[in-house]
């Protein structure tokens, strides 16, 4: 795997980590929290929400869905 798609896929971990974690967050909170831009946390968002993994229950505000998963290191 490239070194860019590992960083990728790590980011995309702790994104769904963080919103586990905290329950609704906002894209903005994420933004801050990941150092990264609105633009990229919304791609990732977009991936976990692709596999069902979040969802935004309003504009804005992210929280995970019910689907079960299981975190590898």
């Amino acid at each position: 795997m490239k070194p860019s798609t590992n960083r990728m896929l790590t980011r995309i971990k702790s994104v769904y980590m963080f919103i586990n974690d905290n329950g609704t967050v906002s894209t903005q909170e994420l933004v801050d929290e990941f150092g990264i831009t609105p633009r990229t946390i919304q791609r990732d968002l977009n991936v976990l929400a692709y596999n069902d993994l979040v969802k935004s229950p309003s504009r804005g505000l992210w929280t995970t869905t019910n689907k079960r998963v299981k975190i590898s290191s």
